[in-house]
């Protein structure tokens, strides 16, 4: 089953900073244990929350709105998407998470829907 690791509240240092060589190679290592392990389908760490865009529509009129949807101290910083045994395995490695030290890890079993189309397109698979 697949699950999502929502990383919420972690402060990371960018390229440059203090600390950031060594956060990068803790992320790195936990990114190739996923690996090691035959679970890791993606991770992405998100830019910061000022360059998010809300996107509604109410009564057919499109709302846009700066700033993510909800107003609150925590921030969504990244996600992992992994493919685990079972629920066990996929909070053992949340709990190995390097940002699980600072912040929180959320995780969530990813909804299997019948039907709907998941498949990736050919200009996404060649990541463009």
């Amino acid at each position: 089953m697949q699950y999502m690791l929502l990383i919420y509240d972690c402060e990371r240092p960018e390229p440059g900073d203090p600390g950031f060589a060594e956060a990068l190679a803790r992320v790195n290592a936990f990114a190739e244990e996923c690996r090691r392990r035959g679970v890791f389908v993606y991770g992405h760490p998100l830019q910061a929350e000022h360059t998010a865009t809300t996107v509604s529509v109410r009564d057919g009129r499109t709302l846009i709105t700066d700033g993510p949807y909800a107003e609150t101290h925590e921030h969504l910083g990244g996600v992992y998407v992994l493919d685990c045994r079972n629920l066990d395995e996929a909070l053992e490695l949340a709990a190995m998470c390097p940002m699980a030290e600072q912040g929180g890890i959320e995780v969530r079993p990813i909804a299997g829907v019948p039907g709907l189309d998941h498949r990736r397109s050919d200009l996404a698979a060649a990541g463009e």
